[in-house]
């Protein structure tokens, strides 16, 4: 049988996603952190993209003849000349010259000792960009650094010098060193012996914070006692000699909550065991996390849902002051409508017109979807708001789609890494979007509901003789929901609730 390749042509229907459409659900799909970003690389890479002025600026801005060509332009109040006109009573004109001074004889622009600033900066608006990176937290110094630092101050041999800055290197973010001492004398690129290497270690665990150079947990809260002992004011209240037996022979029967064998085996009363362990509770088990690693990821609300008095209702407020306003440069448009440039520039200004609109529009259109898909959450969870998480009803993807006649990849898109302020607290938007069950009263209940009908009933159970899964789901019942006892088994390890053997109190 021969092969051949032939052609041919037949009608087909494909659906395609255009690049402006590509760009609309990825405008949508951004937290509003990584928008800002992106309106910023936009605003950098695009010239015909400007930032709208605020409501100040638009409403200061007037109309003034030049003399040089005596046309009008539109400047804002303080990009106009100080201009005493002789027929006028020139208030407005001292006025604006009352607030340059007051804005040179400012604390902060003293304290800058800048000559130089920028003109809208005095009209009492303040520079927000310079607000915010004045207000940014500085990073934090890694923890290497600050080891090293502190090993240049203590005195030992150069041989220990060195073989203390190579362990340092080797020290993770969370203070331990975890690689071998054998490992890193073979990594290193100058000479190291292991006896320098064990002396150096010694000195590197004597550096702040305590417990830094750790191997294990176990030497970490060692090293953590023996710092708390030499200081008298700290150690005051610690019975150190319990407290490191139980930290060297007794941490996995702490952590199965053993008392009564921890008891017999010490000669002690569970009172003074008890009294040890709070002790221990204090101390760190990841000390270099108390200097440096990793900085906390910010969270800002896309929207605020407050009760509003006068309505007896609750509404959405988008938060727009984050999200800076847009527009196309009016210079740009005269250029293209004049065709006052030849056919190269004309082409590149229409393509940044061109991309600038999309942007725009999928902004405004991600801000809208965001907003409705909000107030169908509001209509659904009205329960939460006034009552609490007890009362989150079960909200699919899917009936938000149908309501809003949207499909359900938009409302997916729209969620996705979306926070918003409630009367609540600040919660993640997809919190709202979950699955649940039924009670059998007929009432919709989502899991995160039935979730927090467990802590409460676990909260309230006696600490002496706690319930166990199976008593739990019985507990439950109570309540009309019937769930598994490998379900309860489930949500107590996601709600990091111990089992019942160690939730025991003696």
């Amino acid at each position: 049988m021969a092969m051949q390749l032939t052609q041919s042509m037949r009608p087909e229907m494909r659906q395609l996603l255009t690049p402006r459409m590509i760009q609309s659900m990825e405008i949508l799909q951004l937290p509003l952190l990584a928008l800002e970003e992106r309106i910023e690389e936009e605003l950098q890479s695009n010239p015909v993209l400007e930032l709208s002025e605020s409501e100040a600026e638009d409403a200061g801005a007037m109309a003034i003849k030049t003399e040089e060509s005596g046309r009008t332009e539109d400047r804002s109040e303080s990009e106009r000349p100080l201009v005493v006109e002789e027929d006028s009573g020139q208030a407005a004109d001292f006025d604006r010259l009352e607030k340059i001074s007051e804005y040179l004889e400012n604390e902060e622009y003293s304290r800058n000792g800048s000559s130089s600033y920028r003109a809208q900066s005095y009209e009492g608006e303040r520079d927000k960009k310079l607000d915010a990176m004045m207000n940014t937290a500085a990073r934090s110094e890694p923890l290497s650094e600050v080891l090293l630092r502190q090993w240049s101050f203590v005195e030992c041999l150069p041989a220990i010098r060195l073989a203390g800055r190579a362990l340092i290197n080797y020290i993770d973010a969370e203070g331990y060193l975890r690689t071998d001492l054998a490992l890193i004398q073979s990594e290193s690129k100058v000479p190291l012996t292991l006896e320098d290497l064990g002396a150096a270690l010694k000195l590197v665990q004597t550096l702040e914070p305590a417990g830094v150079g750790a191997r294990d947990l176990q030497e970490c809260l060692l090293l953590q006692l023996e710092a708390i002992e030499q200081d008298e004011e700290m150690g005051e209240g610690h019975d150190f000699e319990l407290e490191r037996a139980l930290v060297q022979d007794h941490l996995k029967d702490l952590e199965m909550n053993r008392y009564p064998q921890i008891s017999r085996k010490l000669g002690r009363e569970i009172s003074q065991i008890q009294k040890a362990v709070k002790n221990l509770a204090r101390l760190h088990p990841h000390p270099g996390r108390l200097i440096g690693g990793e900085d906390a990821p910010s969270i800002t609300p896309d929207a605020v849902i407050y009760f509003d008095e006068e309505t007896a209702g609750y509404q959405v407020q988008m938060t727009r002051d984050r999200v800076p306003g847009l527009h196309i440069s009016n210079l740009y448009r005269k250029m293209l409508k004049e065709r006052l440039c030849d056919k190269k520039t004309r082409e590149f200004l229409t393509n940044n017109v061109r991309n600038a609109r999309w942007l725009i529009e999928s902004i405004e259109q991600r801000n809208s979807t965001i907003l409705r898909v909000i107030k169908a959450v509001v209509e659904a969870q009205k329960e939460f708001f006034d009552k609490g998480p007890e009362s989150l009803r079960p909200l699919p993807m899917i009936q938000v789609a149908d309501q809003l006649g949207i499909h359900v990849a938009t409302v997916s898109r729209a969620v996705s890494g979306k926070w918003v302020q409630t009367p609540r607290g600040v919660l993640r938007l997809r919190r709202f979007f979950s699955g649940g069950t039924t009670s059998v009263d007929g009432e919709d209940m989502s899991w995160d509901a039935v979730k927090e009908k467990m802590k409460v009933i676990i909260g309230l159970e006696d600490k002496r003789n706690p319930l166990n899964d199976d008593e739990i789901v019985e507990k439950l019942k109570q309540q009309g929901i019937d769930i598994a006892r490998r379900t309860v088994a489930k949500y107590r390890k996601i709600l990091s609730i111990p089992p019942a053997r160690q939730r025991r109190e003696f």
